[in-house]
């Protein structure tokens, strides 16, 4: 039911999804002077390359021979910072229905009711969610000792770490504990895996081996089959090794990166040709079959289609030209280039030769 009390935000273009497409999304379409809100369901911008691997190398990325994940997110903010988006953060659209008048309301059940022009989505593989350990009653400690993400590495200065994971995320996070400067190290850093192999790049393997021979780390094979608590406070885990054989492992506080569960949600309510949970999408425009709907980057599918960024950025680019006659209906924009467009320069706050403008 809609909260008619909740203001409701006009706009020309709503986003969802602050990923490195949805971000880019914001730079084109401000190029042709549509203003944008975007929206996601996590608590920061940057999508799946900074919630996933933020500090592993990405390489395809034009003219950037080598970045993280985390860097190519702080330069699309940057880039798109002229054009002063607003986000919404920790909101994910429940609702999207069209209006008569042929725009879109769009609502999140944190109370977020916005009306837009034309919608972009820009949602990855769906909203991430990560998976959690199926351990009966160990959720009462999550977020206090018990963690899916690090937000802030020097909490857990002086503490013993458990690390539980053997993808990339939780073989990085290892390394980077056990080789933080002292005065930021925690006191233990040990790695459980249900098995002795890992889905991890070859080198994060290979380091995450030598730092355990020099005794900076420990690695354990075993699942976690349950927990001890003393009063409020989660004292251990019980690890079941391969021989069958329930250990207990003392500790401070327990990360799991036990992967993340993309979940299409909300989104395959919204009236959309679905394929195989992505969005059907034309080419000329990458609209989905709903006019002033379109979907950019890895949410999307069509012949030929691969899911990388850079692929993401040329779906956005053709998809900000198919929203114009939604936005502007009947005005005629000319294409222009930013190296000789003096209106372009003005809008990114630079002058002809390519300095910030004074």
């Amino acid at each position: 039911m809609t909260d008619t009390t909740t203001p409701l935000i006009e706009t020309d273009a709503a986003i969802i999804g602050a990923g490195p497409v949805g971000l880019f999304q914001v730079f084109e379409l401000g190029l042709l002077e549509i203003r944008a809100h975007v929206i996601d369901a996590l608590p920061q911008i940057g999508g799946q390359p900074s919630e996933l691997y933020p500090d592993k190398p990405i390489y395809d990325i034009p003219a950037i021979p080598v970045c993280s994940g985390q860097e190519l997110t702080d330069a699309l903010h940057k880039q798109i910072a002229p054009f002063a988006p607003t986000f919404h953060l920790g909101h994910e659209v429940s609702t999207l229905q069209k209006q008569a008048d042929g725009r879109f309301l769009l609502e999140s059940a944190q109370g977020l009711r916005l009306l837009a022009k034309a919608v972009f989505i820009a949602a990855g593989v769906g909203a991430f969610q990560p998976r959690r350990l199926t351990v009966p009653g160990i959720e009462a400690f999550e977020n206090r000792q018990l963690f899916y993400r690090v937000q802030r590495p020097a909490d857990f200065a002086g503490k013993h770490v458990v690390i539980a994971g053997g993808g990339n995320s939780a073989l990085d996070w290892a390394i980077r504990f056990a080789t933080q400067e002292a005065d930021h190290r925690p006191a233990s850093v040990l790695l459980l895996h249900r098995r002795d192999g890992f889905q991890a790049t070859p080198a994060s393997v290979a380091q995450m081996r030598a730092l355990c021979e020099a005794q900076q780390m420990q690695f354990m094979v075993g699942q976690v089959v349950g927990f001890d608590a003393s009063g409020d406070r989660l004292a251990a885990i019980e690890v079941m090794g391969p021989d069958g054989v329930t250990r207990r492992v003392p500790l401070d506080a327990l990360l799991a990166f036990l992967g993340m569960s993309p979940k299409l949600g909300p989104i395959a309510d919204w009236s959309l040709d679905i394929e195989r949970k992505q969005l059907v999408v034309n080419t000329e425009t990458y609209g989905t079959n709903e006019p002033g709907i379109f979907a950019v980057g890895d949410i999307n599918t069509y012949p030929g289609k691969k899911k990388l960024i850079l692929c993401g950025f040329h779906e956005a680019t053709l998809a900000a030209y198919g929203a114009l006659p939604f936005v502007f209906p009947g005005k005629e924009v000319p294409f222009q280039y930013t190296t000789t467009s003096t209106k372009l320069h003005k809008a990114l706050g630079v002058s002809a030769d390519g300095a910030a403008a004074k």
